[in-house]
C-alpha cells in the first residue's frame, strides 16, 4: 500500500527572492514530528523558512515539478523509500539543489557512497547544531556553482561580461596560452594558490598544479574532448601545503589568439573529510576484529552442558559483553553486561568490564562478590555517571544441581524446562555496575535444577527490535519462540531466537546490539 502524501505549509510559486529571505524546504521524511524539528532548527538559525514534507517517490516527483526549491533535505530510511533513491530522482530533473542527510543512524561507509554520489553532507537527528550552519554554506556553494556555469555561458557570448565574472567568481579562473603560461587571473586564483594576481600572470600553470606534460597538453590545445569534464588534480599553495582541487578546462578565442581556460575550485577541505571518515571506518573495522576476538571462542568443557553464545553488533563495534567460563569451584559462570550505548565508546568499556570480571571470577565463588567488586572498580572510572553496564551474573552448578545469579540492572534471563515450559524468570533488580561504590550485591535464593533445563540470558536488544511500524519483539514473543525449541541442541536455539528477531525486523534498522547466551542441562548430570 503507498503512504500517503502529508504536506506541510506549501510554497508559492518560485518567483525568486525579493524583500524578506525566505528559505524554500523540501523535506523527505516520515515523520512528521522530525520534519517539524528541522523546520524549527532552521527558522531559529536562519528565519523564514516555507515548507513540504513528502514521503514517496511520486510525491517527490510532483514537488519538484511543481515548485522551485533552494534546497532539499532527506532521511535516510524510510518505509519503501532511501535517501539514495530520493537523490537520484532529484538528479533526475537536472537542479542543482544542496542535497543534505539528516538521519537517525547511518554507517561510516554507507555516507561517504552517498557524498560520492551527490549527497553534500549528513547530519544525525540527535544533533542538529550543524544543520543551520551546512543549509548555509551548501547554499552558498549552490550559488558558486551557479555563478560558475553563468561564467562558462558568458565567456561565449560578451567578453567583457566574462571579464566582470571572473572578478566576482568564488572559483579560481586562470587563461593560458598553449604553452601553459598564465596571461589572466581572477581574484579567487589568487586565494587559492597564495601568489598575487600579477605573479600569477606569467607562471606556467604546471608549476601550479601536478599534471604531467603530455597530460596537459591536450587540453591546452583544446584537443581533449570534451574540456567541460571535471577532473580531480593535486596542486600546490604558495606556502608549500597541498590542494585537491577539481578543474574544467574550456577554449577561447580572444584577441586574435587561441586561450585554454580552467575553472578551478579548492575542495581540500571536502577532500580530507572524505578521508577522515575512511580512516575512521578502517579503524572501527580494525575495532570489530580485536572485540571479535573478546568473546568466548569455545565454552568450558563440563560434564552435562551444552553452551552456546552469539553476539550482533548494531555498529562496526558494540557494547554488549558475554562470558562463560569456569569457576574456581568447577561450576560454571555465565555473564551477560549491556553498557549503555552503542559503538567505539561502549565498545571500550565492554572490554574493560570484561577484564575485571574475568579477574575477580578467578578466586570467587559467589557471583555477587564477582559483581560487587568490579562494580567498585568501573565507578572509579565511570565517575562521570553518563555511562553504566546492566550485567547478569549466573552460576551453575551441576554437582548440586543448583543456579544462583545475580541481577545488576539487566533484562531477566528465563528458565525453562526441557518440556518447554517457563520455570522461572531471574529478576532481581539492582544497581546497574558503574553508577554507585560500594554497592550491594545479594545472591539470590539458590534454583533446582533438572536434566533438560535450559537457561538463556540475553540483552534488550532482543526485545526491543523493532518494526518498521514501531512494534517491539517483546518478552511475550521470547518466550514464545524459545518454548519449542527447548529440546534442541543450544546452538541451534540461539540460532533460532536471533533468526526470528532478524526476521521480525527486517526492514528496519537495527539500533541495538543483539545477544543471546544459552546454557543447557544434559540429559544425565553429575553427581
Amino acid at each position: 500500500m503507498t503512504a500517503p502524501q502529508v504536506d506541510g505549509p506549501t510554497p508559492p510559486p518560485a518567483a525568486g527572492h525579493s524583500g524578506q529571505q525566505r528559505l524554500r524546504v523540501l523535506i523527505v521524511e516520515d515523520s512528521e514530528f522530525d520534519a517539524r524539528v528541522v523546520v524549527s532548527t532552521l527558522r531559529q538559525g536562519i528565519g523564514e523558512v516555507v515548507w513540504r514534507r513528502v514521503q514517496t517517490e511520486d510525491t517527490l516527483r510532483a514537488a519538484l515539478a511543481e515548485t522551485e526549491w533552494d534546497i532539499v533535505i532527506s532521511d535516510h530510511e524510510m518505509p519503501g523509500f532511501s535517501a539514495q533513491r530520493a537523490l537520484e530522482i532529484l538528479q533526475s530533473t537536472g537542479r542543482d539543489l544542496p542535497f543534505l542527510i539528516v538521519s537517525g543512524g547511518i554507517g561510516e561507509e554507507l555516507a561517504v557512497s552517498l557524498m560520492k554520489a551527490g549527497a553534500h553532507d549528513f547530519l544525525s537527528k540527535g544533533q542538529l547544531k550543524r544543520l543551520v550552519p551546512a543549509v548555509e554554506r551548501e547554499l552558498v556553494q549552490a550559488r558558486n556553482r551557479a555563478a560558475r556555469r553563468a561564467a562558462q555561458q558568458s565567456l561565449r557570448e560578451n567578453e567583457q561580461r566574462y571579464r566582470l565574472l571572473w572578478q566576482n567568481s568564488p572559483d579560481a579562473i586562470l587563461m593560458m596560452d598553449p604553452s601553459g603560461k598564465i596571461g589572466f587571473a581572477n581574484p579567487a586564483a589568487s586565494e587559492v594558490f597564495g601568489h598575487r594576481e600579477d605573479e600569477l600572470v606569467g607562471m606556467s600553470f604546471a608549476a601550479l598544479v601536478e599534471m604531467a606534460p603530455g597530460e596537459l597538453a591536450p587540453y591546452l590545445n583544446g584537443a581533449a574532448g570534451d574540456t567541460r569534464a571535471m577532473i580531480e588534480v593535486a596542486g600546490r599553495h604558495r606556502n608549500g601545503s597541498d590542494l585537491d582541487l577539481e578543474i574544467s578546462f574550456g577554449a577561447l578565442d580572444w584577441n586574435g589568439k587561441s586561450w585554454c581556460v580552467a575553472f578551478i575550485r579548492d575542495v581540500s577541505l571536502g577532500r580530507r573529510a572524505e578521508r577522515a571518515l575512511l580512516r575512521n571506518r578502517q579503524e572501527l573495522e580494525l575495532a570489530r576484529k580485536i572485540q571479535t576476538e573478546l568473546f568466548p571462542k569455545a565454552p568450558p568443557a563440563i560434564v552435562g552442558l551444552d553452551i552456546a553464545g552469539a553476539s550482533l553488533a548494531a555498529d562496526e563495534t558494540g557494547g554488549d559483553y558475554y562470558d562463560y567460563f569456569e569457576m574456581a569451584d568447577g561450576a560454571l559462570g555465565v555473564v551477560v553486561a549491556d553498557v549503555c550505548g552503542h559503538g567505539l565508546g561502549p565498545a571500550l568499556i565492554m572490554a574493560e568490564t570484561r577484564a575485571y570480571l574475568r579477574i575477580v571470577a578467578r578466586n570467587r565463588n559467589r557471583p555477587g562478590e564477582v559483581l560487587a567488586r568490579a562494580n567498585d572498580a568501573l565507578a572509579a572510572d565511570l565517575a562521570d555517571g553518563d555511562r553504566f553496564v546492566t550485567a547478569l551474573f549466573a552460576r551453575v552448578d551441576t554437582t548440586r544441581r543448583v543456579l544462583q545469579f545475580v541481577n545488576a540492572g539487566h533484562p531477566p534471563a528465563l528458565l525453562f524446562d526441557r518440556r518447554g515450559r517457563l520455570k522461572a524468570s531471574l529478576a532481581q533488580p539492582r544497581p546497574p555496575l558503574g553508577l554507585f561504590a560500594d554497592a550491594e550485591y545479594p545472591d539470590s535464593a539458590e534454583l533446582p535444577l533438572d536434566a533438560g533445563d535450559v537457561l538463556v540470558l540475553l540483552t534488550d536488544g532482543i526485545h526491543e527490535a523493532e518494526t518498521i511500524s514501531g512494534e517491539d519483539f517483546g518478552r511475550q514473543r521470547i518466550a514464545e519462540t524459545l518454548s519449542p525449541v527447548c529440546a534442541r541442541p543450544a546452538a541451534e536455539i540461539v540460532e533460532r531466537l536471533l533468526g526470528e528477531v532478524a526476521e521480525f525486523s527486517r526492514g528496519c534498522p537495527n539500533r541495538d546490539d543483539r545477544t543471546v547466551v544459552v546454557v543447557k542441562l544434559g540429559d544425565s548430570l553429575p553427581g
